[in-house]
């Protein structure tokens, strides 16, 4: 029996906090399959992001066709892109692939800076991933990306509004809020839901490529989405609990929990 795979679409970071690894070991921890295409490399540790470095289009084209002549593609997961000219091999291998799936899931982390603000592209991100957008199935903003991408619009509900005429499905992130709970709300089909989770201490590499694969992977399963909602979030939680640290600053969510699929 093949496991669903996961095209991913995402960065490589070498602290192995972010990006690709964390994309893979979420997606291999929700029971799927990640099949992963690197976009950008990174020079970061689990703190900052100090260079970047897109990878060529080129060699992205020859990665996707490969995969996609051979492998059946259960969902997408986007974080990520590096450049203009990868985006648009993005957009078209969605495309290309909805063609012959219509409901084929497309997870896009709307990444616009790391958790400290560093940049992750040479250009505008928010203009550069706007083809991405209207091709997304869930879009999981975090606060500060919600309002970037709403131009400087604050206002929540005003916000969903903005990402819903791209995307069905949003779920931003409250983990930049303030108070003693990190509240997502998710907005699809005029309705909002809010899930509550205890605010843990200290600061963490990676939660939302590690949400929005594990997403992803629940999707590649087939589960329903507010089941997916539900069941990535807590593996998203779980995994924060036993966050660890390789050096002083951010850690590293643990994300290789065995089994989880089995125990939502």
């Amino acid at each position: 029996m093949n496991e669903p795979c996961v095209l991913v679409f995402a960065g490589l970071d070498p602290s192995g906090g972010a990006g690709i690894q964390a994309d893979i070991e979420a997606i291999s921890a929700m029971g799927a399959h990640a099949l992963p295409v690197i976009t950008t490399l990174t020079v970061q540790d689990n703190d900052r992001v100090h260079a970047i470095y897109p990878v060529d289009a080129n060699i992205l084209r020859e990665q996707t066709k490969a995969l996609v002549n051979k492998i059946a593609i259960s969902a997408l997961k986007i974080g990520i892109t590096g450049s203009r000219d990868n985006v648009a091999l993005i957009a078209n291998t969605i495309k290309a692939l909805r063609a012959k799936q219509p409901a084929l899931p497309v997870v896009l982390d709307t990444v616009l800076a790391s958790g400290h603000g560093d940049a992750l592209a040479r250009e505008d991100a928010v203009q550069m991933i706007q083809p991405l957008l209207p091709l997304a199935t869930v879009l999981t903003p975090n606060v500060p990306e919600a309002e970037r991408l709403c131009e400087g619009e604050r206002d929540l509900q005003r916000q969903a509004n903005r990402l819903q005429s791209w995307a069905p499905h949003v779920l931003v992130k409250g983990g930049h809020a303030a108070g003693d709970e990190v509240i997502n709300d998710w907005f699809h089909d005029g309705q909002q839901q809010s899930f509550r989770w205890p605010r843990l201490p200290g600061e963490f590499h990676g939660t939302g490529c590690t949400l929005a694969s594990a997403l992803a992977a629940c999707l590649a399963l087939g589960l329903p989405m507010l089941e997916a909602m539900q069941r990535s979030q807590a593996y998203v939680h779980q995994s924060l609990t036993r966050a660890y640290l390789i050096a002083q600053g951010q850690a590293i969510p643990a994300r290789a929990i065995a089994s989880f699929q089995e125990n939502p």
